[in-house]
């Protein structure tokens, strides 16, 4: 990316691909707003990052949260990346409690810094990129309502995109559904969970998805649509790269 960002905020910072999203950022001089609620997370980052990083240990799902970090930083780009880890159990083992998990995470941050972004506004050619899931597309039976919540979040961007055009604001909204990965936190714990489904251990089903989708390959793919103004709406990420979807 040529011509970086002034600032970002990337929420679920801390760990897997918010983390490296950040780091990708802040390597093309990009001022990074990482928001997570494990602050000893968010600390070992900005040790890493140094001075570009900002740590904000808070719960992203916050509307007023939103309004504030939009209000003190004005990003250019916002990634919204946090996300719960899904309870991993067919249907009927599944409360009400585990199987909306991710709804009340995953799919009201998104709605809720989508919103923000929205009304305060951010300024024209601004960016918002949301991460759903490769679940979407077919589906996750262990792991509750994660699939449903992550189709959501696709919704949400084709909404705010519309609502930005009518507008006139300028504002790009881009959704990103990454494949089933080992290699982040909430992947980990699904493959572990559809091992044990397939009788088989983890090593050999994770043998069976390589290539594996990497958190680097994620930032990767996020500096791209977010570099790209011509850029489709929605992408499936794989270790082979992006692939733009209907």
């Amino acid at each position: 990316m040529s011509d970086p960002f002034q600032t970002a905020v990337v929420t679920g910072a801390g760990r897997g691909f918010g983390r490296a999203i950040a780091a990708a950022l802040v390597t093309t001089g990009t001022g990074v707003v990482g928001i997570a609620r494990d602050e000893q997370n968010l600390l070992a980052v900005r040790d890493e990052l140094g001075a570009g990083f900002t740590p904000v240990a808070a719960d992203a799902t916050g509307e007023a949260l939103a309004h504030d970090v939009i209000r003190e930083h004005r990003p250019s780009l916002l990634v919204l990346n946090a996300g719960a880890t899904p309870h991993m159990a067919p249907v009927h083992e599944q409360t009400w409690e585990t199987f909306s998990r991710n709804w009340h995470a995953d799919t009201r941050h998104v709605f809720a810094w989508t919103r923000a972004a929205l009304r305060e506004p951010l300024a024209p050619g601004s960016v918002v990129v949301a991460m759903s899931s490769g679940a979407v597309l077919g589906g996750s039976p262990l792991s509750g309502g994660y699939a449903s919540a992550k189709a959501a979040i696709r919704y949400i961007r084709g909404y705010a995109a519309d609502e930005s055009k009518r507008a006139g604001l300028g504002i790009r909204f881009v959704t990103l559904l990454p494949q089933l990965t080992p290699a982040g936190g909430v992947g980990s714990v699904g493959v572990a969970g559809y091992a044990a489904r397939q009788g088989v251990d983890r090593d050999t089903f994770v043998e069976g998805m390589q290539p594996i989708l990497t958190p680097e390959q994620v930032a990767k793919a996020v500096m791209e649509v977010a570099a790209d103004p011509g850029s489709a709406p929605k992408y499936q990420v794989s270790a082979a790269g992006l692939n733009a979807i209907s």
